[in-house]
């Protein structure tokens, strides 16, 4: 073999290798684009039995620009120190409820830094039910761990387009 040729081979040989290790590494350390939550929360218990509503959990999607991921004050509300079922999911919030720790909750939707986004202009302001951009949590026995719906820029203005709102840039982008 020649020495151009071996030289070729261990490059070819090393940027494989280069390569495999890459993806690797983004298998190991990606979730898939879906994120695991520290319980594991059932939206349809805790709306058909408990009656709860979206902004039961999440007090702010009406009144202000952040819909708030729930505090562990909000699951005070209901849980105290007895489990109220036999989830071991619920044992999980007593034990974060003893320690007066929060409960870690990943943020699902994130919306890019010069993108303004207000829950209460589209809650309130719009009318929109939840479910247009959460889908149907209500049925949701896991928790959520990827957007329903993207926060892009084609699904923002498609929504708009279909319910005749502004799509002035200077509305959303700061």
């Amino acid at each position: 073999m020649s020495r151009s040729a071996r030289t070729r081979s261990i490059i070819i040989v090393s940027a494989s290798g280069i390569l495999l290790l890459a993806v690797f590494i983004v298998l190991a350390f990606s979730s898939g684009g879906h994120t695991h939550q520290p319980i594991a929360y059932n939206h349809k218990v805790h709306i058909d039995s408990a009656g709860l509503h979206c902004t039961d959990c999440h007090v702010h999607a009406g009144d202000m620009a952040s819909a708030s991921i729930p505090s562990l004050e909000v699951c005070q509300n209901c849980h105290s120190t007895e489990p109220i079922s036999k989830s071991p999911e619920e044992l999980k919030v007593l034990k974060y409820i003893a320690e007066r720790k929060e409960i870690p909750w990943l943020r699902i939707y994130k919306v890019p830094g010069h993108v303004y986004f207000s829950h209460r202009r589209h809650v309130t302001g719009g009318k929109l039910e939840c479910s247009a951009c959460h889908g149907n949590v209500a049925e949701q026995t896991k928790p959520v761990s990827a957007p329903f719906l993207p926060v892009t820029m084609e699904n923002c203005i498609d929504c708009h387009k279909q319910r005749k709102v502004s799509n002035d840039c200077l509305a959303c982008h700061r």
